[in-house]
């Protein structure tokens, strides 16, 4: 099975994150930066607590984005270190091949 592109991942975030922002605006009536920044606590598993759901169906929403949200955000995360430990293996072996090309 092939993995998701670090491209999808990050588009798949911003539309949790998004939607999710809006959907607490409404819901909750929370501020937008309110609204965006108990998503990002919440998405990263912070969770400083000083903003909480109080209607049923925004508890049921913060369930789906631990659930879905997080196990996105953990996978992007990863894809996005194993990409720039790729690249600078990439760089190193660039340079490498370069420096002993010169010592010829």
């Amino acid at each position: 099975m092939r993995e998701p592109s670090l491209r999808v991942l990050l588009a798949l975030l911003m539309v949790i994150i998004g939607g999710e922002t809006v959907f607490f605006h409404l819901v909750e009536g929370w501020s937008w930066i309110d609204s965006y920044f108990f998503t990002m606590v919440t998405l990263s598993t912070v969770g400083y607590g000083n903003l909480v759901p109080a209607t049923a169906i925004g508890k049921i929403a913060t369930t789906v984005l631990i659930v879905a949200g997080l196990g996105i955000f953990a996978v992007a995360v990863q894809r996005f270190g194993f990409y720039a430990i790729r690249r600078r293996e990439l760089k190193i072996h660039h340079s490498r091949h370069h420096s002993d090309a010169g010592a010829d």
